[in-house]
């Protein structure tokens, strides 16, 4: 098997089993993620309870799944909300040109040189820990990127022979920009939306792990990981299993991320 099919099919699989895993637990779940019951605090992984219990006696298996729900709606929607800024940002400042390029570009590099979780990290401490803080503050933090790439990618095709002939057939500049170059930048775009994905589950943990995310008793893998602290010594499954579903999510996006660039990328074709 190649290389990009054998990362389809792994990488497929792994994401697969996540996103049945979040759209299950919205209707369903082994337990109430949320009921607490002291007899069964930090039980073992059993036959009644396949991943054990935490310090409250919740369910670790029902709290992973409802989770799993929470991180990849935030990772989706914030994925969409920087890749729509990010696009019309880039269109604009890659097919005008000039003073209104300079001055995009000066603002999107002033964000770009922040770190993006040191950015969310200080919008976070200003709106407050909730779900449409985050999202927006992890989709302001990854729109710079996005609007660095559609520039790019503009810049080389607006001198291109397809776009002058739009313009000399009398086509306004907006259809020309949405007929013409906008669908040429979906191929990266493609590939750098897998890869966010990835960094904004990843900033999403650290962010909840850091007690900035998503407030409990809402579960999610990061405050998972960082409510497992206290007892990893006398229940180690309580660490083991939110930081396995992290790992092995960003593992399967990487892949697909690796094999959607070998698809659409024409330099890496035939390597």
């Amino acid at each position: 098997m190649k290389r990009p099919a054998y990362n389809i099919v792994i990488g497929g699989a792994i994401v697969g089993t996540v996103v049945a895993a979040a759209l299950l637990g919205v209707v369903w779940t082994p337990y109430d993620p949320l009921r607490i019951n002291f007899v069964a605090r930090l039980a073992a992984p059993e036959a009644a309870h396949l991943l054990g219990t935490d310090e409250f006696g919740r369910d670790v298996l029902s709290r992973l799944m409802a989770a799993a729900g929470t991180s990849v709606m935030i990772s989706l929607t914030t994925v969409a909300a920087a890749g729509l800024a990010g696009t019309a940002v880039g269109l604009v400042s890659g097919y005008l040109r000039g003073w209104t390029d300079r001055i995009l570009m000066a603002f999107n590099d002033s964000l770009l040189a922040f770190p993006a979780i040191l950015l969310a990290l200080g919008l976070l401490a200003v709106t407050g820990a909730n779900v449409y803080g985050i999202i927006g503050a992890l989709g302001l933090a990854y729109t710079p990127s996005v609007a660095r790439i559609v520039r790019g990618t503009v810049l080389s095709l607006r001198e291109r022979e397809f776009v002058e002939a739009s313009r000399v057939m009398g086509n306004s500049e907006v259809y020309t920009v949405l007929r013409h170059i906008l669908p040429n930048c979906l191929a990266p775009l493609t590939v750098l939306a897998t890869s966010m994905f990835g960094w904004v589950l990843l900033a999403e943990s650290a962010l909840s792990f850091l007690g900035l995310g998503v407030p409990p008793p809402a579960p999610t893998w990061g405050n998972m990981l960082a409510a497992s602290r206290p007892f990893i010594g006398q229940a180690v499954w309580l660490g083991i299993f939110p930081g396995l579903c992290i790992s092995l999510t960003l593992l399967g996006i990487n892949l697909l991320g690796d094999a959607l660039r070998d698809k659409l990328d024409p330099r890496m074709r035939g390597v």
